[in-house]
């Protein structure tokens, strides 16, 4: 009977984050506005892809707010106050009269996104066994990617019918609807209490920076000396792979809308293509990874994407476009969470927060950076030579990943 009412409680938990997982993915409605937007409220091409910037660096001290949170707070705060932050920031962005307005709340909603996003996968990772991290994360990446998927079209089908303020409304809804699920999704207590060496500095200067890099040092010293080097090896190829996304997400909009002159719900269609694609993903990553091994998904993962960059410039209609959108979302599907899953096998549960936002936050800095050298690039050249410059990196990473990064599947 308790295994029964356990199993029910677990059940309802799952059903809980699942839902507010795929309404999460909502924030993609913003896509195909981008070129609309630039051209309405008067700004470049390059300038309105920096509304992509202001989410990542916003989901930068998101990522740093849910590690330090999520280590010594239990989840529930978090999983209904982000969606609760990210609805009244999508309603003022909506009415916003100016594009620097937009910028400010842009950074709520990066923040807003972050800080749910990591309550949800906590709270899912306490119900699961250590052998079904695999499949529980590839499937909630998956699901984020099936909202991420309809997404797109949904913003361009509002913005050519309504303008591109719709599409804001439309995420806003999409929130509030996140911030109900995560009222009801299980609560999670904090691991262990803090570790006194890692306690916060209270002051500012040299002095307080020397403390807060020896917390770090502290934190990275919690891992096994064997799997050191491999954490490193994740934190860059997420750093890699989550600044290649964004670069997608601000430059292919550009590319396709601007460039090659297709309409916003065709732009909207290529985010779909791809969203689809990863979504018949789900189970065979999530099988690779809790059966065959980690690295059989983040070595091509990361590396699959440098060759669809390497083309992207030289596409000139929406089918050739959408062929190498289609081979990209092959490649995300095989990533689903594999990174996220490794780390997890990596660091040790009581400094799993802090740690797994280390590597978060390291990456967003890079998604925060990447569309500015983006939105540059695609001004002073064209926007297919973004894609261009960051091929190389995507290379280096999966080598990296191969060579240095140890398997951390247990069999």
């Amino acid at each position: 009977m308790l295994h029964a009412l356990r199993f029910n409680s677990n059940a309802r938990g799952f059903a809980a984050i699942y839902a507010g997982t795929l309404m999460s993915g909502a924030w993609a409605m913003i896509l195909p506005t981008i070129p609309v937007l630039g051209r309405e409220l008067g700004v470049s091409a390059g300038g309105a892809a920096q509304i992509v910037t202001a989410t990542a660096i916003g989901k930068f001290f998101g990522t740093i707010l849910a590690g330090i949170m999520l280590d010594r707070m239990s989840a529930r705060v978090a999983l209904v106050g982000g969606p609760i932050m990210g609805c009244i920031a999508a309603l003022l962005c909506a009415l916003a009269p100016w594009f620097p307005g937009m910028l400010i709340l842009s950074l709520c909603i990066g923040a807003a996104d972050s800080l749910g996003a990591t309550a949800r996968e906590f709270a899912a990772i306490d119900l699961a066994r250590r052998s079904q991290r695999g499949r529980l994360i590839s499937s909630m990446h998956g699901t984020h990617n099936i909202g991420a998927a309809m997404a797109p079209f949904v913003g361009g089908w509002l913005t050519e019918l309504y303008g591109f303020r719709a599409a804001f409304f439309g995420y806003a809804i999409c929130c509030a609807l996140t911030a109900l699920f995560g009222a009801v999704s299980p609560d999670t207590a904090p691991a262990v209490a803090a570790m006194e060496n890692a306690r916060p500095a209270r002051s500012w200067g040299a002095a307080a920076l020397r403390q807060w890099v020896q917390g770090l040092a502290a934190l990275f010293r919690e891992i096994q000396p064997a799997l050191r080097t491999t954490y490193l090896a994740l934190v860059l190829a997420t750093l890699v792979s989550q600044s290649q996304r964004v670069i997608v997400q601000s430059m292919l909009p550009l590319y396709a809308g601007a460039y090659l002159q297709l309409s916003p719900s065709q732009v909207g269609m290529l985010f779909t293509i791809s969203g689809v694609i990863v979504f018949t993903m789900i189970i065979p990553a999530g099988y690779l990874m809790d059966r065959v091994g980690r690295k059989w998904c983040t070595v091509p993962s990361t590396g699959a994407p440098a060759l669809v960059f390497l083309l992207i410039p030289l596409t000139n209609n929406f089918t050739q476009l959408a062929l190498l959108v289609g081979v990209a979302g092959f490649a995300q599907g095989l990533s689903l969470g594999s990174l996220a899953t490794s780390t997890y096998d990596v660091v040790p549960a009581h400094v799993r927060g802090r740690l797994q936002a280390l590597r978060r936050t390291i990456a967003e800095l890079g998604s925060a950076v990447a569309p500015l050298v983006g939105g540059y690039l695609a001004n002073q050249f064209n926007p297919g030579v973004p894609f261009l410059v960051y091929a190389p990196l995507l290379i280096f990473s999966a080598t990296l990943l191969a060579v240095v990064g140890r398997e951390t599947l247990e069999r």
